[in-house]
């Protein structure tokens, strides 16, 4: 802003008027007298700030920038975060991964209740930020009822490829309290690997118990989380 210079002769201020316009506690040593020069800040009407040219054209990129949340196709790398759990009951067969697990119980599901790939396929899908397994599988259509999972994951891989993207890597938790998976962890990390037409070294699968913990640990319920790295082709 601008700052204009004032002499005595212009503007007469009287120190107690002065005084009274300062905070009350104040670091100003302001002497009595009878007028003195100020230097005063012009004030002006509220406009907009006055920016650098460079300023101003970043300014005008933001206001350009498009108002929706996906981002470029062009990106080298995406990230997606995928989740899923269900209902341990008698009388379901329990399959991981594709692949059927020994159990007294198994997952109660529209589909099949394949924990493992239903947060696959959701992890696929939020790094290419498209809309979720339940919206593009929904359980309200008859025609998922019972379907293997691994007609969600061939739809994922199919829509990752047509985007122009592949597997960097793929690092899945399972939680569950019974039954031990370590058996089974090889079998269901090569068909995972397989299912997704990548090599099984970019293929990770831990199991973890819940220490018997609400539904998790008490055997009523199974849990799987997937971070998946995507990169361009």
């Amino acid at each position: 802003m601008a700052a204009t210079s004032v002499s005595a002769s212009s503007i007469a201020i009287s120190h107690s008027v002065v005084r009274s316009h300062l905070p009350a506690r104040n670091h100003f040593n302001l002497q009595p007298s009878s007028a003195f020069s100020l230097r005063l800040t012009e004030t002006r009407p509220r406009t907009k700030p006055v920016v650098s040219a460079s300023a101003s054209a970043a300014l005008e990129v933001v206001d350009q920038a498009p108002a929706s949340a996906t981002p470029s196709k062009t990106l080298p790398f995406r990230v997606g975060h995928g989740f899923d759990l269900h209902r341990l009951e008698p009388g379901y067969p329990l399959i991981i991964g594709g692949i059927n697990i020994p159990h007294d119980r198994g997952c109660e599901a529209h589909s099949d209740g394949d924990v493992l790939l239903h947060c696959v396929v959701d992890a696929i899908l939020g790094a290419l930020g498209l809309p979720d397994i339940g919206q593009i599988f929904p359980d309200s259509d008859p025609k998922w009822r019972g379907a293997a999972s691994s007609v969600f994951i061939k739809e994922a891989v199919r829509l990752m490829h047509e985007a122009g993207y592949e597997i960097g890597n793929l690092d899945a938790t399972l939680i569950l309290q019974r039954p031990k998976l370590s058996p089974h962890k090889e079998v269901m990390r090569a068909n995972l690997a397989k299912l997704l037409g990548a090599d099984p070294s970019v293929v990770n699968l831990k199991a973890k118990t819940h220490e018997k913990v609400d539904s998790l640990g008490e055997n009523r319920s199974i849990a799987a989380h997937t971070v998946i790295l995507l990169m361009r082709k």
